[in-house]
């Protein structure tokens, strides 16, 4: 497995995809997460890496700078204490990393990132995500898939919400003009990460949103918590609203349901049995159609109360 991963794409200046294309990887990251680290896992991360630990003034040395910012990363994820490089190049990404099997680091990062250093954090929060999910032995097949998966693991662990924040509109000189240029880093769009982390608020308590600084990551913080909620809304749960309760109940009577309903049925109607995803983990979760009960996620151990 070793060899070199490449590191978060980068759109600058250019148009920006928006909304949810990638929500179903995102969701098969977080069960995958579950599965690796167990609920109790996760929750040694239950605090997010501190602006102040990644901020980078313009006054320190960038390779020094980078260095102190890399090792922040390292020490959350709990990786080693190895010995580190940073480095900058010009690249097509933002940054790559060196998966090797000894116990150093090897960072690549753009070279615009040695006089702007604002996203440092981010570009490295990715690249440190992609060494401890290859010491984890946790991969997607294919690149782009495994790069959500990084993307997902780094904002649900507490450090990726720099990588929302990379996030901005800003005027830019366009010959004699001058427009707005928006700015991004990541795999995942603006929106899919304000999901992921509206999850990791919902599920362990921390919202990052007041330390957002572009008003463009705030917007899409709030898509992303309104897509959360709406999964702690579907049938058979119980805050589901009336609407989709009483489809709900058709579909129960008929003893099936189409797809796009995000629930299944099985059995005779004597012991009839419903699954659908749990709104943490998305481990499915199989219960008997017995009315007003509560469940426990055998993944994620969060409680659930259902209308069955």
């Amino acid at each position: 497995m070793d060899g070199s991963a490449r590191g978060g794409a980068e759109a600058a200046g250019g148009p920006i995809v928006h909304g949810f294309p990638h929500l179903d990887t995102v969701r098969r990251a977080l069960t995958a997460l579950y599965r690796r680290l167990s609920a109790d896992g996760v929750a040694r991360f239950a605090a997010s890496v501190r602006r102040e630990l990644v901020d980078f003034p313009d006054d320190e040395d960038p390779y020094l700078g980078a260095l102190r910012v890399a090792r922040v990363m390292v020490r959350h994820l709990r990786l080693p204490d190895a010995r580190m490089v940073v480095g900058f190049r010009d690249m097509a990404h933002a940054g790559s990393v060196e998966l090797a099997a000894g116990p150093e680091y090897f960072v690549e990062l753009h070279a615009r990132f040695r006089t702007d250093r604002r996203d440092v954090g981010a570009a490295l929060a990715h690249e440190v995500t992609h060494v401890y999910l290859h010491r984890l032995g946790l991969e997607f097949p294919g690149t782009r898939d495994n790069e959500i998966l990084t993307d997902t693991a780094a904002a649900y662990l507490g450090a990726g919400w720099l990588l929302l924040d990379a996030y901005r509109e800003e005027p830019a000189l366009r010959g004699e003009r001058i427009t707005m240029a928006a700015y991004k880093l990541g795999y995942l769009t603006p929106e899919e990460f304000g999901y992921v982390l509206a999850k990791r608020a919902l599920a362990l308590g921390d919202d990052i949103e007041p330390w957002l600084r572009s008003p463009q990551a705030a917007d899409a913080y709030r898509a992303g918590l309104e897509r959360a909620r709406q999964d702690l809304r579907r049938p058979p749960l119980a805050a589901a609203p009336w609407a989709a309760r009483c489809l709900y109940a058709r579909h129960r009577r008929a003893g099936a349901a189409p797809d796009s309903a995000g629930y299944a049925f099985t059995g005779p109607p004597a012991d009839l049995r419903v699954s659908f995803a749990c709104p943490t983990c998305f481990q499915r979760i199989r219960l008997p159609c017995a009315g007003r009960l509560r469940a426990r996620c055998a993944l994620c151990a969060t409680e659930l109360a259902c209308e069955t």
